[in-house]
């Protein structure tokens, strides 16, 4: 194998492991930097947004409301679901968030 070969396979090999080894961010205690460096393709910008949409409307209760913050679309959120957490510092459940249920076929109407 030539140098011109090895190159963009060592390169490529460790872009890949930067992939795998993302850790899990909780998105309603982590910082600005954090949150930049945890999620893939969030850059510093998109990252003081989330922060900053945080304080102004709290917690965030579901991934998909990150759709809300300026800059985030829902490729980017389903990208980073599986590294997304909700819960707090307190121990609250900080399991993944799940990915939005399928629609059911047909609606059935509430009980009167």
């Amino acid at each position: 194998m030539s140098l011109k070969h090895l190159f963009p396979t060592l390169a490529a090999t460790l872009l890949l492991t930067q992939v795998v080894l993302a850790e899990p961010v909780n998105i309603n205690t982590a910082d600005a930097a954090a949150l930049a460096k945890a999620l893939n393709g969030v850059g510093p910008a998109k990252a003081k947004a989330i922060v900053s949409y945080r304080e102004k409307n709290g917690p965030f209760k579901t991934v998909d409301q990150l759709a809300m913050v300026e800059g985030m679309t829902q490729k980017i959120i389903d990208k980073n679901r599986a590294d997304i957490r909700l819960g707090d510092k307190a121990g609250e459940k900080a399991a993944p968030a799940a990915a939005p249920a399928a629609p059911a076929g047909k609606q059935s109407k509430p009980a009167s």
